[in-house]
């Protein structure tokens, strides 16, 4: 039905989902980004690291109880992933020499600024401003600072050149993603974990048991969301600043205990309201945003799954089933419109869904096998398409998009 209706409003106003009519943008979808007016379009790539058995559609078949006995194909797919993000080399715009000696510039920022970027920066709760989850990883962080006190670690480098999310933009040769693990997985892999890291991409939270946040009490909550951040840390000696809710079941209130937890962004807010799973924010004008993201509090951010408004119709153009569903030459004009307007596009995948031959769950409800099983032999091959179609495009971590534009921001205000 969602296909349906977008085709219908793309005939009627192709200007809908595209402002070019330069035949050479429709005839070769490789240049999409050449015909984005907003400078460095970003596209960020997530996905969320859960197993075919623990998603919310087959709960009801597959109690928490039955996981253990459940056959583990996430680590196989996960490779797949990486591979495959390994294997595109990007055409990336910021790698020019102006850009690149700007970058370098950035890493030798004086020191008079040093206090305000990490105040921008840094997650803080009330027992510990650097990392009230992980010492270790706050200890190694102060060590690092200690051994840069002539050119301090800039915003994009908050925890040491080695990191994983320290990687300058412009210096990746193959597009970087956001891998949000859930606990229970980690705890059983925690390799995987370090593979993710080693491919230098970022690891963030998906929480500890894929519970629905607003299912959860306030303290259970911050239970979950604390003992997935420290399993995190403790597998990658590096800080976790971001997290995932199941089914993006979030509001107000759950973004507070989510910081308080000692997080520096959500990435949870999915627009789409015909979901009822999906929480929703009320995201306003003292909310102010920069870029995609929205700032929540003063160490605290939202960075929302993209969508295409028709009108006053929202569409669901994150990812997910609705990437499997949707026509590929129509989803990549919903994601040039979203470069259009925002300079940027946030998208999310799960492992399971690059796997075909996954054991299939037979008692579950129709609708929910029609949207878990869909198009699944096709994901590996219509995602490579899809990056292949924005190879000219940066694309970044979730906490490298939120760094690099602070940095800019930041970059401004002193000039």
């Amino acid at each position: 039905m969602i296909t349906s209706r977008l085709t219908q409003a793309t005939q009627s106003n192709p200007r809908n989902l595209s402002n070019s009519t330069n035949p050479t943008n429709r005839s070769n979808p490789m240049n999409l980004c050449n015909s984005i007016n907003p400078s460095n379009p970003t596209i960020l790539l997530t996905f969320d690291v859960e197993d075919w058995f623990q998603v919310e559609n087959f709960k009801q078949c597959i109690p928490f109880s039955a996981w253990p006995n459940c056959e583990l194909r996430i680590e196989k797919n996960v490779h797949k992933i990486l591979d495959l993000l390994d294997s595109i080399k990007l055409n990336n715009p910021t790698n020019s020499s102006h850009e690149m000696q700007s970058l370098f510039h950035r890493d030798s920022i004086n020191v008079s600024r040093e206090s305000a970027s990490r105040k921008w920066l840094m997650p803080t709760n009330s027992n510990n401003s650097m990392n009230p989850i992980n010492p270790t990883a706050a200890q190694q962080h102060n060590s690092t600072d200690k051994n840069s006190s002539s050119s301090f670690t800039s915003p994009l480098t908050p925890y040491g050149k080695n990191s994983p999310c320290a990687m300058p933009p412009a210096l990746c040769k193959s597009p970087k993603a956001t891998f949000f693990v859930l606990g229970w997985i980690a705890e059983r892999l925690p390799r995987l974990v370090r593979e993710i890291q080693a491919r230098r991409h970022e690891v963030a939270s998906h929480g500890f048991y894929h519970e629905l946040c607003r299912q959860q009490s306030g303290v259970d909550l911050k239970n979950d969301l604390e003992r997935s951040k420290k399993l995190l840390e403790d597998i990658t000696g590096n800080p976790v600043y971001g997290y995932r809710a199941p089914s993006f079941s979030i509001d107000n209130d759950i973004l507070k205990i989510i910081e308080d937890a000692g997080y520096f962004y959500d990435s949870s807010f999915n627009s789409f309201k015909l979901n009822k799973r999906y929480g929703q924010l009320a995201v306003g004008a003292n909310n102010g945003s920069n870029g995609i993201s929205f700032q929540i509090s003063d160490r605290f951010y939202e960075l929302p799954i993209s969508n295409v408004r028709i009108g006053k119709q929202v569409f669901p153009w994150g990812g997910g089933g609705y990437f499997r569903l949707i026509p590929l030459s129509i989803f990549r004009q919903g994601v040039k419109k979203i470069l259009k307007k925002h300079g940027a596009y946030l998208f999310y995948l799960h492992p399971w869904e690059f796997d075909p031959d996954q054991p299939k769950v037979t008692d579950a409800k129709i609708l929910y096998k029609f949207r878990h099983y869909t198009n699944l032999d096709k994901t590996l091959s219509k995602f490579s398409l899809l990056i292949k179609n924005f190879h000219q495009c940066h694309f970044q971590t979730s906490y490298q998009y939120l760094t690099f534009n602070l940095e800019h921001l930041l970059t401004n205000e002193t000039h």
